[in-house]
């Protein structure tokens, strides 16, 4: 069984049937009710090609999460940087020359690493974001009541009933028309609370080629 791939199972005695998922890690996740192993082993096998063929899906998503062991790139408003590692500093920073991103580092930590990128893209968003979305609010005549910045999992942005908007702070990965797409998707959801006709409607009048965007969108992760 050693040809099996590695997966973390999670046991949850309310479901019914075995699901078979990747997570944000692109690790392969079993959520299934207690059962013998040898039932997995037998999906397993039997799912293989799926999950070979998703994993390299995942691996070819734009902005995943990063393997600091392998030659890494930031991406960064649409564009890819080198990221270089360098020990031997008093403390963990990361910077950008426009040319490459550079994190220096006293004590190797994976995790400390990945706080200063999500930083990074915090403070970039908090900076430049806010004039994009008021720019496009003032010309669609709707008008935000706050505007929130935060990492988030699955969503680039929301908008809530009163009418606050949330961007994920990974959209400073992505090129100026997919933010674009996004700030105007939400701020649609100031007059449309749904994703009916209407709505897709009212975001096709400011974004007449947005079919695209959300397809391009899907290959950043």
């Amino acid at each position: 069984m050693g040809l099996l791939p590695t997966y973390n199972h999670i046991i949850n005695p309310k479901l019914k049937n075995i699901y078979l998922s990747f997570n944000n890690r692109g690790e392969l996740v079993i959520k299934s009710p207690k059962i013998p192993i040898e039932r997995i082993e037998k999906l397993l096998i039997s799912k293989a090609s799926w999950i070979e063929k998703t994993r390299r899906r995942l691996a070819q998503r734009k902005g995943q999460l990063l393997d600091f062991n392998e030659q890494s790139v930031l991406f960064y408003m649409g564009n890819s940087y080198p990221l270089v590692l360098k020990d031997n500093h008093k403390t963990t920073e990361l910077s950008w020359d426009g040319y490459q991103f550079t994190l220096s580092y006293k004590i190797y930590d994976e995790a400390v690493f990945r706080r200063k990128i999500d930083q990074f893209y915090l403070k970039k968003a908090q900076e430049l974001l806010p004039s994009i979305v008021y720019g496009w609010a003032n010309k669609m005549q709707l008008v935000p009541s706050d505007i929130k910045f935060r990492k988030t999992i699955s969503q680039w942005g929301s908008c809530t009933g009163k009418n606050t908007l949330s961007f994920n702070t990974m959209m400073m990965k992505l090129p100026q028309h997919l933010v674009e797409y996004i700030i105007i998707h939400e701020l649609c959801h100031i007059s449309h609370k749904h994703h009916q006709k209407s709505f897709w409607n009212m975001v096709e009048t400011f974004m007449p080629n947005y079919k695209s965007s959300r397809i391009e969108l899907k290959s950043y992760a």
